[in-house]
């Protein structure tokens, strides 16, 4: 652990700034959602094209 680390509960400053940063960790499951939609789409894609080139 580096030597300046400060424990965020020692004053009321750091742990208010620790506090917003652990609040932004649910926006970034948000943009895993889309990424998991997309791939989602793109193997449905994917099926129905093969299911189409198999019955042409």
């Amino acid at each position: 652990m580096a030597e300046n680390y400060t424990d965020p509960s020692g004053n009321t400053q750091a742990f208010r700034a620790f506090a917003a940063n652990t609040a932004d960790t649910p926006t970034e499951s948000s943009s895993r959602t889309g990424l998991i939609v997309g791939v989602a789409v793109v193997a449905v894609l994917l099926v129905v094209l093969a299911g189409w080139i198999a019955l042409s």
